[in-house]
């Protein structure tokens, strides 16, 4: 299974936040949205990072309550791993595991075409091991 189908079943929008948004704004928004992360943008739409409600929760530790004024782009990670729609559900799931991330962006040509979540990719290599044993007793079946 590539990216790309699975970015066609559950769409392709992106919830972005501003590199310049306070903290605090985007963890309203991140709320909201009921999402753990959202892409950061520079002012030219281009990807600036990702911020993750871990990299809010590892500001407001050191920080405190004055880290809520920071900048999304003062706790984003920035050096963001991306996949491309060409590529599979298990090179997703290889680079989520050994990056320990939750969120890859889903870039082609330089442009922001998606993002998938751990989530996302779990449930499809579910769906793919669910389908897989369906045709397996099929098989069996006819072959008794």
């Amino acid at each position: 299974m590539l990216i790309e189908n699975i970015l066609k079943d559950k769409g392709g929008g992106v919830f972005t936040v501003d590199a310049e948004t306070s903290l605090a704004e985007a963890a309203r928004l991140l709320d909201d949205k009921r999402i753990g992360a959202a892409v950061a943008v520079n002012g030219d739409g281009s990807l600036a990072g990702v911020l993750s409600e871990r990299d809010i929760v590892r500001r407001v530790a050191r920080h405190g309550a004055a880290a809520l004024d920071m900048k999304v782009g003062e706790a984003m990670t920035r050096d963001v791993i991306t996949i491309s729609p060409k590529e599979s559900m298990q090179d997703g799931l290889e680079r989520m595991t050994d990056r320990r991330i939750r969120h890859l962006p889903v870039v082609e040509d330089g442009q922001l075409r998606g993002l998938v979540s751990i989530g996302d990719l779990v449930k499809w290599r579910i769906a793919d091991a669910e389908a897989e044993a369906e045709m397996l007793k099929s098989y069996m079946a006819g072959a008794s």
